[in-house]
């Protein structure tokens, strides 16, 4: 059977446009390529399209709408989730509009398709006294223990997100003074974040008792599990759930539902409360646009709280009237 235009569109896309092109991560490409075997899926079996027949004349504005509908009310999705999805397939038929003109048309009714409007989500960070709680839990008499004290303190340290921890190779590590971190992020960006000199003697030890650090092994991971192969993000999330459950039972002050994007929340939060520029911490985040970076603040109510104390004199006494001593008002309460 012919390939139709529809096929060979998306497979160039996907295998050639968004790697070759855009030089878009694996991981973006997963998504993308998920978003699209959730709507061929959609096609087949609610709207018993043949998916091998299905063209791009096929595909209009009221499909996508259809398909989003669905996500949600058949699949039970977030509206987060559905708008994931509809940026997915804005960026395919973006890239239609230059290679296809024709459809022109037919493509601007899909990207008009409009986000739906979500929550600001909650920045959920850990206190300093928290942070400390966990990062003492591995055991530093083991080898294990030794790897899950340097992986946090890096995860920490760095503000990394969990793929670019996982992504670390030995050369990306320069513990020669002043230290860096080499971290490869979205849009396949790299930015160097300086080390803390607690986390670049954990590393410096860390290199040293698993041979690391020679020109042979550069491009070995720099967290490995115990099959001696790169950690995964999951992985990650493993080791932080177990020293997370540890901590709790020493304190409740460390709450339910840690995450490696908490550490990393948690290290912006912390350097804003100790007055560092948003402009660094952005960079240090990998953020494109200081916009992103700005959430943070608005999150932080003590800082909220320590400005507007500091511009603005006490207009409030706190020399309250006792109202006991008010015979009218006590009467007035007693037939109310």
């Amino acid at each position: 059977m012919k390939p139709t235009d529809f096929a060979r569109a998306l497979s160039t896309y996907l295998s050639l446009y968004l790697p070759g092109h855009r030089n878009v991560s694996p991981n973006t490409i997963d998504s993308y390529r998920d978003t699209f075997k959730l709507f061929l899926g959609y096609c087949q079996g609610e709207r018993h399209l043949a998916v091998e027949r299905l063209t791009l004349c096929d595909i209009d504005d009221q499909l996508i709408i259809g398909f989003l509908n669905w996500l949600e009310e058949e699949r039970h999705n977030a509206k987060s989730t559905r708008n994931q999805r509809l940026a997915c397939l804005h960026g395919f038929f973006r890239y239609l509009q230059v290679q296809d003109p024709a459809g022109l048309l037919s493509y601007q009714r899909i990207l008009a398709i409009p986000m739906k409007k979500t929550p600001q989500p909650l920045v959920n960070h850990l206190s300093a006294n928290a942070m400390q709680l966990i990062l003492s839990q591995p055991n530093r008499t083991t080898r294990q223990g030794r790897r899950d004290t340097t992986l946090l303190a890096v995860l920490y340290d760095s503000g990394a997100r969990v793929q670019e921890l996982v992504d670390l190779r030995v050369r990306d590590v320069r513990l020669d003074p002043p230290p860096v971190l080499s971290l490869t992020g979205k849009g396949r960006k790299t930015r160097q974040v300086p080390l803390m000199s607690p986390t670049q003697a954990l590393l410096k030890a860390y290199l040293k008792e698993n041979h690391l650090g020679s020109n042979r092994t550069d491009d070995v991971p720099l967290f490995c599990n115990r099959q001696h192969q790169k950690l995964t993000s999951k992985g990650v999330a493993y080791i932080l759930d177990k020293y997370a459950a540890s901590a709790r039972l020493v304190s409740p002050i460390v709450p339910e539902g840690i995450t490696p994007h908490v550490f990393r929340h948690s290290k912006a939060m912390h350097l804003l409360q100790a007055g560092v520029n948003l402009i660094y911490i952005r960079d240090l985040l990998g953020h494109v646009d200081i916009s992103t970076t700005e959430i943070y603040a608005r999150a932080d109510t003590e800082l909220k709280r320590q400005a507007l104390e500091k511009a603005y004199p006490n207009m409030i006494s706190p020399d309250l009237p006792e109202w006991k001593d008010d015979a009218n008002l006590l009467a007035w309460l007693t037939g109310f």
